[in-house]
């Protein structure tokens, strides 16, 4: 599949990753310690969901847009807060990526360490972090290997992003050496993965390369239908290691609400331990 953040940005899986993105970058700067992130796949990270070259699946009218519409739970505070901030308090014309989500929250003397291959996107990207208040860099490199070279290097707290667009047949595989290779140097860095769901056997494969290196890892899953189409994208899921204590029952609400709100009938969502 091809899940690039320009074609989709806005839509339902963008709102579970990203909800559950600023409340898990609450939780870590609630330590006054500096903390550094690396984003494996950051891609512009800011979309105008008017422009056809952006967000031509035109799929935030089914997300975001059907969201504004509704009383939102504590645990999107976050993210609509940082919507509103980008867009000034007008609709919803420019939907915050990662990069952007990440750079509103991150403080003076924290680190962000965006990577993105796309020349225009990295152009993008980088315009973005020039007025970034922590140190951030964009850099057109591997995510994967940047994120274990930056854990190798770092001394201090560590936070890893993996969020691919699928369109290499090695993805899975390397998301899994990717987050040993990173806790093996650093074992206490926190990493979200976010994963499509089309059909179970992808899922559960997946999980079984977290488990034959014995990782262990919260899995938050959002159904918005049946996995009956494994062709379509049926749902998401997350993928936490490392999670702040209880952030499990706010995966819970995430995912619930997305499903609940912006969902199909025999959809469903459900937070488990692998490994």
């Amino acid at each position: 599949m091809n899940y690039r953040h320009a074609f989709h940005a806005g839509n339902f899986a963008d709102l579970v990753k990203h909800a559950a993105l600023t409340r898990l970058l609450g939780r870590l700067l609630e330590d006054a310690s500096p903390l550094t992130v690396v984003d494996t796949h950051a891609g512009a990270g800011l979309y105008d969901l008017g422009d056809e070259n952006q967000a031509r699946s035109k799929e935030a009218e089914a997300g975001v847009a059907r969201l504004a519409e509704r009383d939102l739970p504590p645990e999107f505070t976050g993210l609509a807060d940082a919507i509103r901030k980008r867009n000034r308090g007008r609709g919803v014309k420019s939907y915050p990526g990662s990069p952007a989500l990440i750079i509103d929250a991150l403080r003076e003397g924290d680190r962000y360490v965006a990577c993105e291959l796309r020349d225009e996107e990295h152009g993008d990207l980088s315009r973005l972090l020039g007025g970034a208040t922590a140190k951030a860099e964009a850099r057109q490199a591997d995510g994967y290997a940047t994120a274990v070279e930056v854990a190798r290097q770092t001394k201090g707290r560590l936070f890893v992003l993996i969020d691919p667009p699928f369109e290499a047949a090695d993805d899975y595989v390397r998301i899994v050496e990717t987050v040993a290779a990173v806790l093996k140097a650093r074992p206490r860095a926190t990493v979200l993965v976010w994963l499509p769901i089309k059909d179970l056997e992808t899922l559960d494969a997946f999980v079984r390369r977290l488990e034959n290196v014995e990782l262990t890892a919260v899995i938050a899953e959002a159904r918005m239908r049946p996995l009956d189409r494994p062709m379509r994208m049926n749902g998401c899921a997350l993928a936490g290691l490392n999670l702040p204590g209880g952030f499990e029952r706010e995966l819970e609400a995430i995912s619930a609400f997305v499903v609940e709100a912006l969902g199909e009938p025999g959809g469903r969502a459900r937070v488990w331990t692998a490994g």
